[in-house]
């Protein structure tokens, strides 16, 4: 059993449930996982892994609630520069301080955010947006805003969007299983932490659900856009 304190059983509490909500509906609630994580487990570098499993159970539940409304398609040209970047923060893992490391993945969230915020139409660079995205995903479980931005791009329905999205960080997420085993971030202790977690992921992606369908179509995309903000900013702290 991990040795933690009561409270930092209840931050871990607190993330799983934002992981499930923002899997199910409201993409961008994790905007606070991953610093409450580095408190939870006291080190930035293992709370790493200890979050990784909790996102890989929260996605099959986003998964299974929203199967019928995936744009698989949309995916399919990020595939190659998303490998591309998971190798790149594969090496990048233990050769960076992980201080820099989320200043790189703040940089990149923060020019995708100029450019979306420009007064000209912005179009979709898939190998930037997948670069990005399986770098920031491997460093620092930090590609959903990467995602989020792409997504918007492509103009999709609010349920396409988060099963898209569900399906992509799935597939991503098991692919940095072997690559953070291999760098001890995780161990038998984090695992029985994330299965102890497992009740909250689950009401967090009920409640994700629930929201999705009483927001408007307006209302989502400005919530993603501004959590994402935030989320860019904190990564400079």
């Amino acid at each position: 059993m991990p040795d933690l304190f009561w409270w930092q059983w209840a931050l871990g509490a607190l993330c799983a449930a934002n992981v499930g909500m923002a899997k199910t509906g409201v993409p961008g609630m994790g905007v606070m996982v991953v610093p409450l994580m580095v408190l939870t487990v006291d080190d930035a570098r293992l709370s790493a892994g200890w979050l990784l499993p909790v996102l890989c159970l929260a996605d099959l539940v986003a998964i299974w609630y929203w199967r019928r409304h995936a744009a698989a398609g949309r995916l399919f040209s990020l595939a190659p520069s998303v490998a591309v970047g998971i190798v790149l923060g594969a090496i990048t893992l233990n050769q960076l301080p992980e201080w820099w490391m989320r200043k790189l993945v703040g940089v990149m969230l923060a020019v995708h955010l100029w450019r979306r915020f420009q007064k000209s139409e912005v179009k979709a660079h898939p190998i930037a947006y997948g670069l990005g995205a399986g770098f920031t995903t491997t460093v620092a479980n930090a590609a959903g805003p990467v995602m989020n931005l792409y997504l918007l791009s492509q103009k999709l329905p609010k349920e396409e969007f988060v099963a898209t999205g569900a399906w992509f960080f799935f597939f991503v997420n098991l692919s940095k299983l072997p690559i953070y085993w291999w760098n001890n971030l995780i161990s038998r202790q984090s695992l029985i932490f994330d299965a102890i977690m497992i009740p909250a992921i689950l009401a967090g992606a009920v409640l994700g659900r629930w929201v999705l369908y009483r927001i408007s179509p307006q209302v989502f995309e400005n919530s993603v856009l501004v959590l994402t903000a935030i989320a860019t900013l904190l990564l400079f702290k």
